[in-house]
């Protein structure tokens, strides 16, 4: 109760007399250029590259793949889980989006 208080003759007139730029401005909702698609990552990591790096480490990640062959984690992944169906590694443990494999059996690798 009470409400606001009062303005003073200075700032009101200050409010009334609005820059024409305010309107300008876009509002928060509004989109300023055309639509612009995502591209898709086509970069891939080549086999024999990659079990090359494999065969050095010793808990395979995808997060730690993805540094050593400096490519997107989501691309690393994507290549154990086609290695792991090729049956090159298998997953020994991990939970999620977090698994940890090793190599499979050498005939597979070579």
């Amino acid at each position: 109760m009470g409400g606001a208080k009062k303005k003073s003759i200075g700032s009101q007139e200050k409010t009334s007399t609005e820059t024409p730029a305010a309107d300008d401005k876009t509002k928060k909702g509004e989109k300023k250029g055309p639509f612009k698609q995502k591209q898709r990552s086509l970069i891939v990591i080549e086999e024999p590259q990659g079990l090359k790096t494999i065969k050095n480490m010793k808990p395979i990640t995808c997060q730690a793949l993805a540094k050593l062959m400096g490519v997107k984690i989501s691309v690393a992944n994507s290549f154990l889980r086609s290695l792991e169906s090729k049956g090159i590694v298998r997953t020994i443990g991990g939970y999620s989006g977090h698994r940890i494999y090793e190599l499979g059996s050498v005939e597979a690798v070579q």
